[in-house]
């Protein structure tokens, strides 16, 4: 059986205890596979990449995904861990929560539904698409050879469709149910460190909110808020014997955008340092404290920033922040950063296979799209030590790349696969001979950026 790096086998360790003694060696097959394949992220493919394409038990190596006993949890939790001990030592964890659809096909995917593509979608063109729709969460970090946060994927969960769940006797439950059980693991994983978790508008529900702050130790959440949110001012407090059931709000407050269009509302400039990328960009904003209630649904404390650009290039848009001590720097700076949640699903669909694989039973499912994801982070944590010491940036004429991206980190990982004397290619199937250096080198340049 081929055999990865030994610089590879201090990182994979911990994720050992994970798996039983029989399955563990064929994991760590699939995953060389998965790094190597250039295609399709099949588990044909990993065999292929890895020289095993004659072997005649390769049914053992499809059972790890579809029969195999092993808890996606542990390895999520031991995934945390690794990116928290190489990235965030510190500080409050900045947790990105967000849902992708997979588009799949076909009689045999029972969970997939009909769902609104985002990628494909505008605010005049609606696309949907069928398809699996996955919840996840990823840790926001500044990855330092990269000069930019990243977003690494370390849990993500399948929410099924209505019918799905309609048709097996089960409750469905909603993305902000999705969303509010995957935030609680996160929290019984990591008791102690503060949780900020940032989020776009699908998750400004009061539920949802609510459930966070309920916590034993509240999870921080971020996300947009309407304009038109009914706002009031606290509940006042009871009075000496004062009978009937206590108040959940008090006065009414002006609107979002009564407050955005007020000539009396006071603006302070705020320089937020890493505006989606783009570098600084100045901005204004106003901020204040409220109560959000809706008949019915528990009353959310928040924080509410109103945010204008002073050249008038986007309108007036609302942030909440169930943190009411948190400043409105802080919570732009959070914010902003939710963005590289959608460049790691793209880039996952582009280096790592995503929509391409092709298993069938519910199980195998349930793991591989996950595991696709978790890939993400488990490149970066490879590349980390030796990006870190002397990072290789891949440059073009017509594309001038300053620093690192994943498409090179991944490059540097498959090339420390490749040259290791398992991986080189002979002229005759099946020998194993010494490729010189530079033969690798070549090998590496034609195949470490393929798609």
């Amino acid at each position: 059986m081929p055999t990865l790096p030994p610089a590879m086998l201090p990182l994979l360790a911990p994720f050992a205890p994970c798996f039983s003694r029989p399955v563990w060696p064929h994991a760590l097959v699939l995953l060389a596979g998965a790094l190597l394949a250039p295609g399709r992220r099949t588990v044909a493919a990993a065999l292929r990449a890895m020289g095993l394409a004659q072997d005649r038990r390769f049914a053992r190596y499809h059972r790890v995904l579809s029969r195999a006993r092993w808890s996606g949890l542990a390895v999520g939790r031991t995934l945390l861990e690794l990116l928290v001990a190489a990235f965030a030592r510190d500080g409050p964890l900045l947790i990105g929560l967000d849902e992708t659809v997979e588009r799949r096909r076909g009689a045999k995917i029972a969970a997939k539904g009909i769902y609104r593509d985002a990628v494909r979608s505008s605010h005049a063109h609606v696309v949907k698409a069928s398809g699996l729709r996955w919840v996840c969460l990823m840790l926001l970090v500044p990855v330092p050879w990269a000069g930019r946060s990243w977003a690494l994927p370390f849990l993500t969960a399948l929410a099924p469709s209505e019918r799905y769940d309609r048709e097996h006797g089960r409750r469905h439950k909603s993305l902000t149910d999705w969303a509010g059980q995957l935030l609680l693991v996160a929290r019984r994983w990591w008791p102690d460190r503060p949780i900020v978790a940032v989020a776009d508008a699908t998750y400004a529900a009061l539920e949802f909110l609510a459930r966070c702050r309920a916590l034993p130790n509240p999870v921080t959440v971020v996300t947009r808020l309407r304009l038109d949110a009914a706002l009031y001012e606290p509940a006042p407090p009871r009075r000496p014997h004062q009978i009937g059931r206590p108040r959940l709000k008090g006065r009414r407050l002006p609107t979002l955008a009564a407050t955005a269009a007020d000539p009396q509302t006071a603006w302070a400039p705020v320089t937020v340092p890493n505006w989606y990328g783009r570098g600084e960009r100045a901005v204004e904003v106003a901020t204040g404290t409220a109560v959000w209630y809706h008949s019915g649904l528990p009353p959310v404390p928040l924080r509410w920033v109103l945010i204008r650009d002073p050249a008038g290039a986007f309108d007036p848009q609302a942030l909440l922040c169930t943190d009411q001590t948190a400043t409105p720097a802080q919570v732009l700076g959070w914010f902003v950063q939710r963005w590289q949640l959608e460049v790691t699903f793209e880039e996952a669909r582009r280096h790592l296979g995503v929509e391409t694989q092709r298993q069938w039973s519910d199980l195998a499912i349930r793991r591989t799209t996950p595991a696709l994801l978790g890939l993400f982070s488990l490149v970066t944590l490879l590349a980390h030590p030796r990006m870190a010491a002397a990072g290789r940036v891949r440059r073009a004429a017509w594309y001038p790349k300053p620093l690192p991206t994943f498409a090179d980190a991944l490059a540097l990982v498959r090339r420390q696969l490749w040259e290791q004397v398992a991986f080189c290619t002979s002229a005759r199937e099946g020998d194993m001979v010494e490729v010189p250096r530079a033969a690798v080198d070549r090998l590496t340049e034609a195949l470490c950026y393929a798609a």
